[in-house]
């Protein structure tokens, strides 16, 4: 038996909290990104000037290893020996896992080019193309991420971008994590490079002698990443906010206790970052989940068990206690978690109520930890309330559109006037002009130069 001593599990009975009081629980550890976004400008301007040079200064003293310029890239060797260290069960796992999130994403994939005519004569579509370069940031703080590495270098590879890349930190040892290059190479991507946190998004966005410039970035990561996209989002895409992580366990009294508890905890070990909520209108069944939690936290290592505990004890997570189902469904609609589990005999009877959430995973068996990792669905999700407008990682973000149109000469004919009274009342003469008689003259080779009066 351990001999740990936890805070309680914090209990937020809704109806009893006021306005104040309830905005607090919906705040996020990226609310406040100024302390962040100072420390990041500086960062920026070095490697912005200094490249290659800044990359390894920062690793000595983030990373803390010794990183020279000619060692930032990821090396064949370096592959090799990642698949020679690591455990062949492992490896199989991780095959196992990206051939389940490629057909997913190849379900995603949108067709080439498509075309309909809206009336006689008009014909319009949309084709679709790959960004031509993305960074795909895998993070390292608190763990490796190979799952990440596989989430977010697959739909690149299967939208088609020409030149998909992976950011990396590198370990106290100055090397990148094993699993990770293995599920780099199994995703088809083996540009690595070795930069973290705020100047892997400044070598992406400007580019060094050895990482090339990129139009996008995507992956989670730290405040600091955030901070830093956010700070360069005129100079590189940063892809949709994906901050620390965020649950919400939704357990209607047919649910399992037992498994609220367990599944509440998984995103809270992330960190003290975090957030974590088991949100029920169930009085008997959250009692029985906070007196579970500590057990579950005692079979987990010290550090996760504290980060779980951090989040767990405070604002940013516990038990809700809602007044019924409906004010469930309006908490989860508001807070737009990252991810949302519907633990319940029958998940699907909750599904259309539920309209902001990064992810809903339904019943008992659709563990988060599953999805993370290898149900197929993208682990890399909107956080911080983005559910409200953002949808999770996949192919659509390696890829972009544009508008086609085409029209016969009977279609302009019917067109043409009706644009011009348009054009002619928004006073824009260029507009009007070129769906006027001037364009027959300019198809019979007649220029007619007539000042229009002031």
């Amino acid at each position: 038996m351990t001999d740990r001593r936890y805070p309680a599990v914090a209990l937020h009975e809704l109806a009893l909290m006021g306005t104040e009081q309830r905005q607090m629980l919906m705040l996020r550890a990226e609310e406040n990104l100024e302390p962040f976004v100072e420390g990041a400008r500086p960062i920026i301007d070095a490697v912005k000037a200094e490249g290659d040079d800044a990359l390894a200064r920062f690793a000595k003293q983030f990373d803390k290893c010794d990183l020279s310029c000619s060692d930032i890239a990821a090396t064949k060797s370096d592959f090799d020996q990642a698949f020679d260290v690591l455990d062949n069960d492992f490896i199989d796992v991780l095959e196992y896992s990206a051939e389940n999130i490629r057909r997913f994403q190849q379900e995603q994939m949108p067709g080439d080019m498509w075309m309909k005519e809206i009336r006689p004569g008009v014909l319009v579509g949309e084709r679709t193309t790959p960004i031509d370069s993305v960074a795909c940031y895998s993070p390292r703080g608190k763990g490796s991420f190979p799952s990440v590495t596989l989430m977010t270098a697959i739909p690149a590879v299967v939208a088609g971008v020409p030149e998909a890349i992976i950011l990396t930190p590198p370990g106290a040892d100055g090397k990148i994590d094993p699993a990770t290059l293995v599920a780099a190479r199994i995703a088809g991507i083996e540009q690595v490079y070795k930069a973290g946190g705020v100047q892997a998004v400044a070598a992406a966005a400007y580019g060094t002698k050895t990482i090339p410039r990129c139009r996008k970035i995507v992956g989670p990561g730290s405040p600091w990443l955030v901070a830093a996209k956010r700070l360069l989002a005129g100079v590189i895409d940063p892809g949709m906010p994906a901050g620390p992580s965020e649950t919400i366990v939704l357990a209607d009294p047919s649910a399992n206790p037992l498994i609220a508890a367990l599944d509440l905890i998984i995103e809270s070990e992330h960190g003290s970052d975090s957030s974590a909520f088991l949100v029920t209108w169930d009085r008997d069944l959250a009692n029985q989940a906070i007196a579970a939690i500590p057990g579950y936290w005692d079979t987990m290592s010290d550090t996760l068990a504290g980060y779980s505990a951090d989040v767990l004890s405070g604002n940013s997570g516990g038990v809700v206690l809602v007044e019924d189902a409906q004010a469930a469904y309006d908490f989860i609609n508001e807070y737009a978690p990252e991810h949302c589990q519907v633990l319940s005999k029958h998940p699907f009877e909750h599904l259309s109520y539920i309209r902001n959430a990064s992810e809903v995973l339904l019943g008992e068996h659709a563990a988060g930890s599953i999805a993370n990792y290898m149900m197929g669905p993208n682990c890399v999700l909107p956080t911080s309330a983005a559910a409200h407008t953002h949808s999770p990682l996949g192919v659509h973000d390696f890829l972009k559109s544009s508008s086609v149109g085409h029209l016969t000469k009977q279609a302009y004919d019917t067109l043409a006037p009706k644009v011009h009274t348009f054009a002619s009342y928004e006073g824009f003469d260029a507009h009007a002009n070129s769906v006027s008689e001037l364009r027959e003259a300019a198809f019979e080779g007649r220029a007619t130069l007539q000042r229009k009066p002031e």
